[in-house]
């Protein structure tokens, strides 16, 4: 097969698909480079501090576009609302404390669970600050509530805004602030200033996106490059095989030839004259005869459909 192989034709045959399967292994490539989508970035975004006020109001679902974002608010935290809600930090168990917040320029009424910081031990939380009050933190959506409160009873095992919203006796954001840093009258009343350590909330990671579609014209690509090359050595084995029977049919051909002239000198010999004459005195063969000679003394040819 490789003396076949190594036909002009053929090697230029061979040159083409190696021309084709490069550019279809290129395209699977960039099949493959589309099908995952990266999740845009987040910094540019959420990590800029907006007006709680503009960004999202009460009374609506907090979907992602509004999560995640650091937001800034001010107004007064609403006395007597701060409670312990079960947290860990670094794999330590302790409690967030979280109260009521009361935006300026909010929907009379409408108050925001505000994480103010994070303590180990389940004591009551100090007094919340008085009078106005300017905070940053990122704004997070609200948890599912859960039935009862800890297992040992001395916190609520969710933040949820609703369940909340109950206990406070009022409307409340669906979402909720965790703070970074707060003052007061140019004061510092953050986490440390009540004896508690800082809460860091980061954005939440973005999956990519995995096309599936894409994924599969990539496979088809690679599928295609390798059948090019497949084509490529059936046509070859055709090729072989034709030069295989033409072989054949030559050499029965040649056989035969040698046959029909053995018979020939034989018979002259027996007759004692020359070929030329008794070819001379011969009568003509009739016209029956004479084709059925003919096919079976041509010589085979060999015809190769992709000549």
């Amino acid at each position: 097969m490789l003396k076949t192989a190594l036909k002009p034709k053929w090697i230029g045959t061979l040159l083409g698909c190696l021309i084709a399967a490069t550019l279809f292994v290129l395209l699977s490539q960039w099949q493959f480079g589309q099908s995952t989508e990266k999740a845009p970035t987040t910094s540019g975004k959420t990590e800029n501090a907006v007006p709680l006020t503009s960004h999202f109001q009460p009374g609506r679902d907090m979907f992602a576009p509004d999560a995640d974002q650091i937001v800034t608010a001010k107004g007064r935290f609403v006395e007597g609302s701060a409670l312990l809600v079960n947290r860990l930090k670094d794999g330590a168990e302790g409690y967030w404390v979280v109260a009521a917040f009361l935006p300026d320029g909010a929907p009379e009424g409408n108050v925001i669970p505000v994480a103010r910081g994070w303590q180990q031990e389940a004591t009551a939380p100090q007094a919340l600050p008085t009078g106005s009050v300017e905070l940053r933190g990122r704004l997070l959506p609200s948890e599912a509530p859960t039935a009862g409160p800890s297992s040992e009873g001395k916190g609520l095992k969710d933040l949820s805004a609703a369940r909340l919203a109950n206990v406070w006796d009022r409307d409340s954001y669906d979402g909720f602030i965790a703070i970074f840093d707060a003052t007061s009258a140019g004061a510092d009343v953050g986490a440390a200033s009540a004896g508690l350590e800082p809460i860091w909330v980061g954005p939440q990671p973005e999956e990519d996106k995995v096309n599936w579609l894409n994924i599969f014209y990539g496979v088809e690509w690679v599928v295609f490059a390798g059948f090019a090359f497949f084509i490529w050595w059936r046509l070859v084995k055709d090729d072989m095989v034709r030069d295989q029977e033409y072989q054949t049919e030559l050499e029965a051909w040649k056989a035969r030839q040698a046959v029909r002239a053995a018979q020939a000198a034989g018979e002259h010999t027996a007759s004692g004259t020359e070929p030329a004459a008794t070819h001379a005195t011969q009568p003509a063969a009739t016209p029956q005869n004479h084709t059925s000679d003919q096919a079976a003394n041509e010589r085979p040819s060999r015809k190769d459909p992709h000549a």
